[in-house]
């Protein structure tokens, strides 16, 4: 009789130790890896904005109608519930009828920070309205 009883005993402590180390070392790996994706979707989020931002300074300088001075522009755009702050620079070419543009956007108004989103746009002639 008591050969059978030792062998419905369950697990022993030290197995459900083990058992429960390997499941929290599981949880922690699962848990870092849901925090680095969250994190690296904010941030893709925040590129993708500050890229639009850029987009919509070369699309105003496009339409301006005539060429702003060379000389660096700032400014401030409100997209996607934040303020994006860029700055743009337009210089020569060796052709006399294309502008190059630089703009580069970030999202804190510190000019020393690394951007976010830097395009580069050829701007062509503004055209003369009849």
């Amino acid at each position: 009789m008591w050969h059978v009883a030792s062998r419905l005993r369950g697990f022993t402590l030290l197995e459900m130790m083990v058992a429960l180390a390997v499941l929290s070392i599981a949880l922690a790996a699962m848990i870092k890896g849901v925090a680095a994706n969250a994190s690296n979707a904010t941030y893709l989020r925040d590129r993708t904005l500050a890229h639009w931002v850029g987009m919509n300074v070369v699309a105003e300088q496009r339409l301006l109608g005539r060429w702003s001075e060379l000389e660096i522009q700032r400014g401030e755009e409100e997209m996607g519930r934040h303020t994006w702050y860029w700055s743009a620079r337009l210089s020569k070419t060796f052709d006399e009828d294309v502008r190059r543009l630089d703009v580069e956007v970030r999202g804190s108004e510190e000019h020393d920070a690394t951007p976010l989103a830097t395009l580069i746009a050829f701007v062509p002639p503004p055209q003369v309205s009849p």
